[in-house]
């Protein structure tokens, strides 16, 4: 409603009613009442701050919104960055347990390896000793 229309609305009054008593209005031959020139420029008044008020709290909604969308949206991108690199990571992590498992199990088997080596070793050793013993004793003189 612009602020320099006029309102055309008559209602019915009572001779109770508070209206009725208001000393601002004026009574017509058919029993209703009119606002006064100045109570009407009042209400327009009224009303256009309450329209500028609504249409400042709308846009005000609406920015908040775009504002909200804005970010969201920058979360999702970022959660879906994040997914990513924990899934390039967990791969990663995953390669590098296999090569060193893999690694591990060859170093056990080199030792099982060494190990039984060294038996043959020992065997060959205590059969060696008294060949050594016998002849060191020959050397000696």
């Amino acid at each position: 409603m612009e602020a320099g229309a006029e309102s055309d609305v008559d209602r019915p009054v009572d001779s109770d009613s508070p209206a009725a008593e208001e000393s601002g209005s004026n009574q017509n031959s058919g029993g209703r009442s009119e606002p006064s020139p100045s109570n009407q420029r009042e209400i327009l008044r009224t009303l256009s701050t309450v329209e500028k008020d609504s249409k400042a709290i709308a846009e005000s909604f609406s920015s908040l919104f775009v504002s909200l969308r804005s970010t969201l949206s920058e979360a999702t991108s970022s959660s879906v960055d994040h997914m990513g690199c924990f899934g390039d990571a967990a791969g990663r992590l995953q390669e590098t347990a296999l090569d060193a498992s893999t690694k591990g199990n060859r170093y056990i088997n080199s030792c099982l390896r060494l190990n039984e080596e060294i038996k043959g070793v020992e065997n060959l050793a205590a059969r060696l000793y008294p060949l050594y013993g016998s002849l060191r004793v020959n050397l000696e003189f």
